[in-house]
């Protein structure tokens, strides 16, 4: 974090430094802190100004989403609770700033029918010339690991070959987005592909020194553009493809990777249902599987109503989206 310039720049920086010494993510509080420093020494602001007329002004500025602006403001609320604790100064300007009324997000959900189609079309893309082989089945297993195991995009592409323990077919992923490292088991249909893939790229290239599990060209890995390239052009041949679309204080996602996560979890839980099982029982099972921070993020899938076998709608605030 580059160093604070406003006249709080001392107790911003202490505050930086005890949430990091209390085990908060650093990057978090990052954008806010710097930002309330700009905007204080923009303003030449002082002691006297820091009222409640101050801090709606600078919502106002600084922040056009109400999602954005009720995060800013809830950092700055610790940020001046912290200040009070320690009697630097005899409240907090932002006690009484209510929220604004929050915007919510509606990710695009396929159903399971729909998720098998997807899949099928990215399989279709795989080229079968020895030159193309392996770069396209690396590109489809990824795919396939975002639809079936519930992965977040930059998960699958990150898994090094020690990550694989074939022989309990299972997978361990290394620093997730939220630091968390998990050990899962790999649903029978993609541990049988991604053996496929890899006696292939054994029989192709014996001495094959890249490091990761789904090899990218030149001994490097996948990016994100490869996978998302295949993705898209499966949604478009199923005729699903359509854009973000905002009505009041909801937006429709479009199809993006990132879908197949939600429609995971989504799809898991109505099969629970559906054989008699308890979907509330579930969801630490669930939650650890994914990755959640907490198992009540999971929680927010239970919201979805069936409408016959697709899945109904679920809609997430942002804070709620980024956390899973």
């Amino acid at each position: 974090m580059k160093s604070f310039e406003s006249f709080l720049a001392q107790y911003l920086t202490d505050y930086a430094a005890y949430r990091k010494q209390r085990g908060y993510c650093q990057v978090a509080i990052n954008w806010p802190l710097s930002t309330f420093d700009r905007y204080l020494k923009k303003c030449a602001a002082d002691w006297d100004q820091l009222k409640p007329s101050f801090f709606l002004q600078l919502r106002v500025e600084i922040c056009k989403h109400p999602n954005t602006a009720n995060r800013m403001l809830s950092n700055l609320r610790g940020f001046f609770d912290y200040l009070v604790r320690r009697q630097i100064c005899a409240k907090n300007p932002l006690k009484d700033i209510p929220p604004l009324a929050e915007r919510y997000f509606v990710p695009f959900v396929f159903s399971a029918e729909q998720t098998d189609r997807l899949l099928k079309n990215a399989c279709d893309t795989i080229r079968r010339c020895p030159k193309h082989l392996l770069f396209d089945m690396a590109v489809y297993l990824a795919v396939a690991m975002l639809a079936r195991c519930g992965m977040r995009i930059n998960e699958p592409l990150r898994l090094c070959r020690h990550h694989y323990r074939p022989d309990e077919g299972s997978i361990y992923i290394e620093r997730t987005k939220f630091r968390k490292d998990r050990l899962i088991p790999l649903p029978k249909a993609v541990l049988t592909e991604l053996d496929n893939y890899l006696a292939a790229r054994k029989a192709l290239y014996p001495a094959d020194p890249n490091p990761y599990l789904l090899a990218g060209r030149k001994n490097r890995r996948l990016y994100d553009y490869h996978v998302r390239a295949v993705f898209h052009h499966a949604v478009n041949k199923m005729g699903l493809s359509r854009p973000r679309q905002t009505m009041g204080n909801m937006t429709f996602g479009s199809p993006v990777p990132h879908s197949l996560r939600h429609s995971f979890a989504i799809n898991t839980l109505n099969g629970i249902k559906k054989r008699g099982g308890s979907a509330q029982q579930a969801l630490p099972v669930l939650a650890a599987y994914m990755g959640h921070r907490k198992y009540h993020y999971t929680a927010a899938y239970l919201k979805v109503n069936d409408a016959g076998d697709l899945p109904g709608l679920i809609a997430f605030t942002k804070s709620q989206l980024e956390a899973v």
